[in-house]
């Protein structure tokens, strides 16, 4: 786990309110949903990139099997 000041980026302060803590985590929490909405086109590329894609499915009636099949 990492502690306070691990990242050479990023220096956390080490002793906050529960305020301060609080309001950080928020104004966080915000940055990240305008960075997803901004590069929501990218994102959704890059993480769909490798994704095989789906089947398409049969919307048509249920096929039955030959044990499902009436005989007459």
């Amino acid at each position: 786990m990492l502690k306070p000041n691990d990242l050479p980026l990023i220096c956390l302060p080490t002793e906050l309110s529960d305020e301060a803590a609080a309001t950080l985590v928020e104004f966080l929490h915000e940055l990240t949903d305008a960075l997803e909405q901004h590069y929501f086109a990218q994102l959704r590329r890059y993480y769909n990139h490798d994704r095989a894609p789906e089947p398409e499915l049969d919307r048509g009636t249920p096929r039955l099997s030959e044990s499902d099949d009436p005989p007459f």
